[in-house]
């Protein structure tokens, strides 16, 4: 027992999501393209600079599909926030992804949509009253799920999967964790305790957090092992936890005895941080595969490379 003094966070005022005001809702979403000529768009972009690499990138992703190499994509909170569920989920369909990595953020924001059709509170107003991350719901429910499913063994990204496949969601279209699990898609969960608002409720168990975090770092770190010749790694929008994970992964898979060469990595922001560039472009292809770093903003860059990695099939 701890001789210091602990805040109480049974404390805390909560509130039904309902109540709260969000900024997105699922009627927001993106939608999958079915139709155009984004063949000729690929073709026509100048072999220069970012054209060069993002056409590089798609044609590197498309063969990693075609022999059957990992393709990795981990997103950031934001990414979820801005509707891109249902462009990720369709590239899981068509065979486009092998494993999900995401952060506490993405996993709350994903599993709010899939409850409730509505997530990303307006942080300013709510900061000032203290209300800032204290729907109820949300906190009991994704920290039971977390805790029941890391007793079990699992982790969190599959409890949490798991969970909201036995709960019967309204909204199960537009989860990628509920997907991915349907899928048999590994999509595994990154926390930094205290990072996130489901770590300021009552219910949240220290010991199922980092466990399951750790059982998942194993989980993604098997996924980074299989990498070498011609594999490809996506990082979304994920500033810090994401990267810092995946050059954690390439060194423990170096250090017991795996060369680990000959792979993809790529960072799409709508600003390029230190942390993707160093840790997911540059350190670990360094000498060996390549990484690209594409800037715009989510919502317009991932619906844009989805369509161009499926415009041939159409």
């Amino acid at each position: 027992m701890t001789s210091y003094r602990e805040f109480d966070f049974g404390r805390v005022r909560r509130y039904p999501v309902a109540e709260r005001p969000s900024k997105v809702r699922v009627e927001d979403l993106a939608r999958p393209v079915s139709s155009g000529r984004l063949e000729d768009f690929l073709d026509s972009l100048p072999n220069i600079l970012a054209g060069r690499d993002l056409r590089r990138l798609v044609e590197s992703v498309r063969e990693a599909r075609r022999r059957g190499k990992p393709i990795i994509w981990g997103f950031g909170g934001h990414v979820v926030k801005v509707g891109l569920a249902p462009v990720l989920i369709d590239l899981m369909e068509r065979g486009f992804v092998t494993g999900m990595a995401t952060n506490g953020s993405g996993v709350i924001h994903d599993f709010e949509l899939a409850c409730f059709g509505q997530t990303s509170e307006d942080v300013d107003r709510e900061l000032s009253s203290g209300a800032f991350g204290m729907a109820e719901e949300t906190g009991k429910w994704l920290n039971e799920s977390i805790r029941v499913g890391v007793e079990r063994g699992l982790g969190i990204g599959e409890a949490v999967g798991e969970y909201l496949a036995d709960a019967s969601v309204r909204h199960p279209a537009h989860s990628i964790l509920l997907n991915a699990h349907r899928r048999r898609i590994p999509c595994t969960v990154h926390m930094g305790i205290g990072t996130d608002i489901i770590h300021c409720h009552p219910e949240a168990s220290g010991a199922a957090l980092g466990e399951g975090s750790l059982r998942d770092f194993a989980i993604f770190t098997d996924q980074v092992s299989r990498l070498g010749g011609g594999g490809v790694f996506i990082n979304i929008g994920s500033a810090v936890i994401l990267p810092e994970v995946f050059l954690k992964a390439v060194t423990v898979v170096r250090n017991t005895g795996s060369s680990l060469e000959d792979f993809v990595t790529a960072n799409f922001d709508f600003i390029q941080h230190y942390r993707p560039l160093q840790n997911v472009v540059r350190r670990p292809v360094g000498g060996s595969g390549y990484g690209v770093g594409i800037t715009g903003h989510h919502e317009i860059m991932i619906p844009l490379l989805a369509a161009l990695l499926i415009c041939r099939e159409w």
